[in-house]
């Protein structure tokens, strides 16, 4: 990943929703005292020893700030470059939220935009209950924006793989 710089293409509507998906995620990292407190924070900050309680609270003590700290660190990367797709007309019917923007990822943007995709599709999966692929249902409109997550972060190792 050393100097290839990534171009994302989106609506400025999708800009919008995205930023407002990174923007609740930034805040439950900040409202979140702990991974004890809540189950999808824990998914964020994984044991190393699921086997050994005072290993993994020992663990979790210390680096557990660290790791969520970064992790807001790269949410506040990724909305800094939304900020200007994001931008929509308060009209819902003006065609501007359709226009197509370019959003220029450098290389240590795109690694932020990975890790902030892919927490918080796992804090969606554990607020879903998402344990296995087939824990899916099509009817409930939370597994499109989880789908569509899974897009945006397929197409973004995609277009850094070709490189």
């Amino acid at each position: 990943m050393t100097g290839r710089t990534v171009v994302l293409e989106v609506a400025r509507l999708e800009a919008a929703h995205l930023s407002a998906l990174v923007g609740q995620f930034a805040d439950l990292l900040d409202d979140s005292a702990s991974a004890n407190d809540d189950p999808a924070i824990a998914r964020l900050v994984p044991t190393p020893y699921p086997d050994d309680d005072e290993a993994a609270r020992e663990f979790r003590t210390l680096t557990e700030r660290d790791l969520l700290t970064r992790r807001r660190t790269d949410a506040e990367i990724v909305l800094s470059s939304l900020a200007e797709a994001a931008v929509i007309p308060d009209d819902p019917e003006d065609p501007a939220l359709l226009e197509q923007v370019e959003i220029r990822l450098e290389p240590e943007t795109v690694r932020a935009w990975l890790r902030t995709l892919a927490a918080v599709r796992l804090v969606m999966a554990q607020r879903l209950d998402i344990t296995e692929p087939e824990d899916h249902d099509p009817e409930d409109p939370r597994f499109g924006i989880y789908d569509w997550l899974g897009y945006r972060l397929d197409g973004l190792v995609a277009s850094f793989d070709e490189g």
